[in-house]
């Protein structure tokens, strides 16, 4: 497969054999389960020295940094402190093993640090790999439409909603980094679009520039009557990237054997689950006879990994204009904490990421 290069001789701290000092790396620590939303104080920045490599290890610098709403989900559930994993795609400064060289680019599950030292190739969530060409497209699209996210849009949409051409497909968090993207594949296999976001900017981004049939300000609109209005005979296919009340109106319009998949509930990430409280969907499930699937996009990695196949078609597309991709980018290591509580709070149109 052919690599993304980049020029080693950036770092002044490696010579061609050897390491001349110690790299002083950063990560972020989270210190304790968030309260609500993150705070600024559950998360420490620390910083260390690199081991030395060892045989089949190398070390990547990073380049850009991914915040996604599954960090906030996750965290209940990870013993705390633990170091704020997540996407990256960074350069190989150092290496041990002949399968990834010095120069080329490659996309970890590292999460939030400048520096580290990759030793398993098979992480949490993901594989480690080497970023493919892509073709002069930016590289922080490794991150976004050519990524993970377009690789949950990709997969979760066509192989759970299974979506046939004239069917009325809806989507929630649409002008989102994987909502986006699975808008514009509905719309190539034929289908008419809805999507639900929470401004009026992101309404005309998704109806003007990405060709959905309609969008909808779910914070202003009235959902159910607007939902009525846009799909008069009904609702076949839902994407759902948010939960809550909104998805529980979606439901309410869904067709008889109706097919949903369950992508996020962001909406209820920041609340107290003892408290929290919504529309029960069971009976709509039940008497509408939907089919609803959850789906966690690590599926498609075992024992067959297919996302090769995902962005190889998503980059196809790209380059065709049949989807458009929109980056909300923050600059600087120091700003990880801000551009994930603004990706949380709905601040960033496409896919948010850190350039560090």
């Amino acid at each position: 497969m052919a690599y993304s290069r980049w020029d080693p001789s950036r770092l002044s701290i490696y010579t061609t054999t050897e390491r001349v000092i110690m790299v002083k790396a950063r990560k972020y620590v989270v210190k304790r389960h968030f309260q609500g939303v993150p705070k600024k104080d559950d998360f420490e920045v620390v910083e260390y020295e690199l081991p030395q490599l060892k045989p089949g290890h190398f070390s990547v610098k990073a380049e850009w940094i991914s915040v996604d709403p599954y960090l906030r989900a996750y965290n209940s559930s990870t013993p705390a402190p633990y170091d704020q994993f997540g996407f990256q795609v960074g350069t190989i400064t150092e290496s041990k093993n002949p399968d990834f060289p010095v120069g080329c680019r490659v996309v970890t599950h590292k999460g939030w640090c400048d520096y580290s030292v990759v030793t398993n190739l098979k992480e949490t969530h993901s594989n480690v790999y080497i970023l493919p060409d892509l073709q002069g497209l930016p590289i922080e699209l490794g991150l976004g439409a050519l990524g993970m996210p377009g690789v949950t849009a990709y997969f979760g949409f066509l192989e759970i909603c299974k979506p046939k051409a004239g069917e009325t497909v809806v989507v929630s968090g649409a002008a989102g980094a994987v909502g986006s993207i699975v808008g514009q594949i509905a719309k190539i296999k034929g289908c008419r679009v809805i999507g639900f976001a929470g401004s009026d900017d992101k309404v005309q981004w998704l109806e003007k520039e990405l060709g959905f049939d309609k969008a909808i300000n779910y914070k202003t609109a009235d959902v159910s009557k607007a939902l009525k209005d846009a799909a008069p005979k009904g609702v076949d296919c839902y994407f759902d990237n948010v939960g809550g009340e909104l998805t529980a109106a979606i439901y309410s319009q869904m067709n008889l054997y109706g097919r949903v998949s369950l992508c996020g509930c962001i909406s209820s990430y920041n609340e107290d689950p003892t408290t929290y409280k919504t529309t029960s969907l069971l009976p709509l499930i039940l008497f509408k006879q939907l089919k609803v699937e959850g789906f966690i996009v690590s599926r498609w990695t075992a024992p067959e990994n297919r996302w090769p196949e995902a962005i190889t078609a998503l980059a196809q597309w790209i380059k065709q204009g049949k989807i458009k991709t929109r980056s909300h980018i923050t600059e600087g290591f120091d700003k990880l904490y801000d551009a994930f509580v603004g990706m949380l709070a709905g601040e960033n149109t496409g896919k948010a990421v850190v350039k560090v």
